[in-house]
């Protein structure tokens, strides 16, 4: 598939369906969308180019994604694609510049495309030329990765929110970790993709800029050249603070996960030393020995009760004593330089007090 645009009057006319074999000669814009072996050489007899495969679109390396070739100029960079849902991509695309009309080559519906067709549909500079659709379209590139950025600072912030939010605002409800994280996760990725997508852009940007040195480029193309370099350098940058915004949100919500299995791991630990008490006694008491005094005693079964009370007591004292410990270990100490009096010891009177209190 693949569509033609003409100039007519103050805007650039879409042609309906063109036979491949009769392509207009003033046609300023051909974009090439999947296109067939057909449409390529029809393309390639019209503009006197090389159509670049989809596999040549693949490649990574500079040499073969700029470079001048017969007079014609090839450009390819990488796209963002359906970031608006779930599953974000990225899609080669091709910019090729061939005198003053435009080709490009796409496998993919990247959505600055379709703005700038409709943009174009509705008015443009007399006299347009592939150049000027070519600088729509980048400009429409990096408008869309500018959007996309500041979507995902903000959905970011709001993750963040929901990790440090305060203690009675998540008080009675269950926090869903699980979906925080895959929103982080998506998030880390999407921020990935676009900045791999202003990077091939900004290469193109300067392989423009220092194509059009010889070219009899207006003015205020250039100028423009050089508002998209600093864009693109900014973006960049801002794609990098967000990279590393992601990282310290994923460590704390890791942080916060680390806590909550504590608390549980500690809830656990305390029914063990509580009930470890019992299940000694029981334990004695429930061998089969024949010779066992306390059972023919009639206040066995009392004093039993009563040392399992008194065991689970101990035990509960034992938790608090060694908590108090941990919290005076991180406590902030205070400056004894400004006292003559040494910091009282609250600790030890604390520990002596559970101890006397479990020997009653």
């Amino acid at each position: 598939m693949f569509s033609v645009f003409v100039p007519s009057e103050s805007a650039l006319k879409k042609l309906p369906a063109v036979d491949p074999a009769l392509l207009p000669d003033n046609a300023v814009w051909i974009d090439l969308l999947n296109p067939t072996m057909e449409e390529d050489r029809a393309v390639e007899r019209l503009a006197g180019i090389a159509v670049p495969t989809r596999e040549d679109m693949q490649e990574i390396e500079i040499s073969s994604r700029l470079y001048i070739e017969n007079g014609a100029r090839y450009m390819t960079a990488t796209l963002m694609c359906q970031s608006d849902t779930d599953m974000p991509k990225t899609t080669a695309v091709t910019f090729i510049l061939a005198g003053h009309r435009l080709v490009t080559v796409r496998y993919d519906e990247p959505k600055p495309f379709a703005l700038v067709e409709h943009k174009l549909a509705r008015s443009c500079m007399p006299g347009i030329s592939g150049e000027m659709v070519l600088m729509e379209l980048l400009d429409a590139v990096i408008d869309r990765c500018a959007d996309i950025l500041e979507r995902a600072g903000a959905e970011v912030d709001q993750v963040s929110h929901d990790i440090f939010e305060p203690e009675s605002e998540r008080h009675g409800q269950a926090k869903r970790y699980s979906q925080i994280l895959i929103a982080i996760g998506r998030k880390g990725d999407l921020t990935s993709k676009v900045r791999e997508s202003l990077v091939s852009i900004g290469r193109v940007v300067t392989f423009l800029s220092a194509v059009v040195e010889g070219a009899k480029w207006s003015k205020d193309m250039r100028e423009q050249l050089k508002t998209m370099q600093r864009d693109v350098v900014s973006l960049t940058d801002h794609s990098s603070y967000l990279s590393n915004k992601i990282t310290f949100t994923l460590d704390a919500m890791l942080g916060v996960v680390n806590l909550e299995q504590n608390n549980i791991i500690k809830l656990f630990s305390v029914m063990a030393v509580v009930l470890m008490p019992p299940t000694l006694i029981a334990s004695i008491y429930g061998m089969n020995f024949k010779a066992m005094p306390e059972l023919e005693w009639a206040h066995g079964y009392p004093m039993a009760l009563d040392h399992d009370a008194h065991g689970s007591r101990a035990a509960v004292l034992s938790l608090q004593v060694e908590e108090v410990a941990v919290r005076q270990r991180f406590r902030v100490v205070p400056d004894v330089r400004r006292s003559a009096q040494p910091p009282p010891l609250k600790f030890e009177r604390c520990a002596e007090r559970m101890i006397e209190t479990c020997l009653r």
